[in-house]
Parts: structure tokens; sequence; C-alpha cells
């Protein structure tokens, strides 16, 4: 029942992206509309809680999967908002609230992603603000959660989405988004094997250079606003 009403909010929201935004969308890898076999979909540049709003780029058969076997990683103090919290875990129930330490709600999350589901991760772990800060006024930087899950990872693909930014649509902290607006998204799709097999190192310094992997794409391939 939860997956059910998961896909129809996924669905409504979708039905809501194509009829309000403009989707500007492109793929940098040569696999294309290509959702099969995806195990982890990796979202950079995040600056708004309305993200939902790239389910447009999905086909329907991926948001049911997603609304079945996703789980994501999300901030507990964002989960447990009143409002957003609640509508969050009701479109995806599979968000696991962890702290930003490594403590027993990361291992949890660790224990989930061992039952082979769909991963999504913004790996950034805060939104960016119109500062181009987060909320704290630090410099926007990928965390190393993601690498660690990456290690774990012997096949399936991993997709990496580049958002254009959203605050055009909704800045953290707003309530009411900007509609008729085009939302920017590049796509692309990487096995996890050939993904992996570009760095020779192992342990921390494999995350390492995860990370400084993933910050330079983000500094390259994300649409610009």
């Amino acid at each position: 029942m939860r997956a059910i009403i998961s896909f129809l909010i996924l669905m409504g929201v979708k039905t809501f992206s194509h009829i309000f935004y403009k989707l500007d969308l492109k793929w940098l890898s040569k696999e294309q509309n290509n959702f099969e076999e995806v195990r982890l979909i990796i979202l950079l540049h995040h600056t708004s809680l309305y993200e939902p709003l790239f389910v447009s780029a999905a086909p329907t058969w991926f948001i049911w999967r997603i609304a079945r076997k996703v789980i994501m990683p999300v901030a507990d103090k964002t989960v447990n908002r009143m409002l957003v919290g609640k509508l969050f875990k009701f479109m995806l129930p599979g968000l696991i609230p962890i702290s930003r330490k490594r403590d027993a709600t990361w291992k949890r999350f660790k224990e989930a992603v061992k039952q082979r589901p769909v991963i999504l991760i913004a790996p950034e772990g805060r939104m960016k603000r119109n500062t181009g800060l987060d909320s704290e006024g630090k410099a926007m930087t990928v965390r190393s959660g993601v690498a660690e899950i990456i290690e774990e990872l012997y096949e399936g693909k991993i997709m990496i989405a580049y958002s254009g930014g959203l605050h055009h649509v909704q800045h953290p902290g707003e309530l009411i988004p900007r509609l008729f607006k085009t939302i920017k998204l590049n796509l692309e799709v990487i096995p996890v094997n050939k993904y992996k097999s570009q760095f020779e190192s192992t342990g921390i310094q494999f995350r390492r250079d995860v990370v400084a992997d993933l910050e330079q794409r983000l500094k390259t391939k994300c649409p610009i606003d």
C-alpha cells in the first residue's frame, strides 16, 4: 500500500512538472534514456526541496521501481519538519533519517544498502542557499558518504543527475514555487565497474578520489543557470 501511495504521489508530481515547467534535459552519456539496471542515483547541485520536479525525466515504469525500492538518506531535521517531513515520507517510504555524524543512523543506512535497493543520494548533504554557501555560511562540498556506497556496489549502473539549480523556482525556506520556469537537468549513466575502474586506489584514498571526481563533475557538467 505504501508503494502505491508513493507511486501515485510521484506520478502527480510528474504531471504537475509537465504542466507548469519546461524540462531542458540533456544526456551526457552514449546510453540515453536508459534507466535499466540503475542501482545508484547521484544528484549533484542540491539547491531546493522542489527537486522532485525532476521526476518528469523518468519513465513511468522507473517511477514505480522508485516507489517500491528506493532508499534515500535525508537529514533528520528535514524529516522531522511538520509538513515537509510528512510529505516526503509519503512520497518516498524508503527515506532513512540520518544525522551528519558517522553514528548509528549512518550504519542503519549502510545496512539497508545491502538489501540491493535503488539508492538515491544528494552527496553534498545540505542545500545551497542563494549566497552560494550552505545554511551555516560554509562552502558546498561533496561528502565522502557517497564514496562509501560506491565502494560496496559491484554491479548495475550509476546515474548521475546534474541539476541546473532551482533557486529560480524556490529558494530554501520559501513555501510556494514560481511556475512556468525552465528547469535544467543533465543525465549520465555509467556502469558501476567502469566508474570504479578509473581509480587505482582503495580504502580512504579511493573515497578521496571519488569525492574529487564528483566535485569536478559538479563544476563542469551541471547546466548553466
